[in-house]
């Protein structure tokens, strides 16, 4: 939005392009005024003539240059993240804040599993063995923030885990079978 004008900018984030003209039958730099334009889209500006009020209706989104995890899938209570990675959400909030790097692929690496957390030094170690000439550890990955939880998400098959999670409350009792009711509802 323009400061002193306070009218939206071309191509900022209200701009007039995406979400339709401020002003009724109006496009942007003015060379289209008056309902008989009605439809067309300025050549000059690129604002469709029509009603301000279809600002209300159209939808815009930003597409990020990373992913980000949204607090309220976080932090909310219960956390959907934590559940549905079945991980504590101290763990996951580590992960997400870069805190601590999560294994997403332990390679034939045998002292790593699948989403064990690393602190920055055990990452280093395990990489400066990656990194050795004799080093025999193959396909290891790590990661860290919300590209990381991204990725975790990503590998989640949803009908395998469903199936499986049913399995385990018909055999579970008491506070692990609630647990696991839980995650299946999610």
């Amino acid at each position: 939005i323009n400061y002193r004008t306070l009218k939206p900018e071309m191509d900022g984030l209200f701009c007039e392009k995406i979400f339709g003209p401020s002003k009724d039958w109006e496009c942007h730099c003015g060379k289209y005024k008056r309902v008989r334009h009605r439809g067309i889209v300025c050549e000059r500006c690129g604002v469709e003539v029509t009603e301000s009020r279809v600002r209300r209706h159209r939808m815009g989104y930003l597409k990020l240059a990373a992913p980000v995890t949204h607090v309220w899938y976080l932090k909310g209570i219960p956390s959907y993240l934590s559940i549905l990675l079945d991980m504590p959400l101290r763990d996951v909030e580590q992960v997400v804040y870069f805190n601590s790097y999560v294994v997403l692929n332990p390679g034939n690496a045998s002292n790593l599993s699948n989403r064990q957390l690393l602190s920055e030094d055990q990452w280093m170690e395990i990489e400066e063995q990656i990194y050795a000439e004799d080093s025999e550890l193959e396909d290891i990955e790590v990661g860290i923030g919300a590209e990381a939880v991204e990725r975790l998400l990503q590998e989640i098959n949803l009908e395998e885990e469903a199936d499986k999670l049913r399995e385990e409350i018909s055999n579970s009792k008491g506070q692990k079978r609630a647990k696991l009711i839980k995650r299946l509802r999610l």
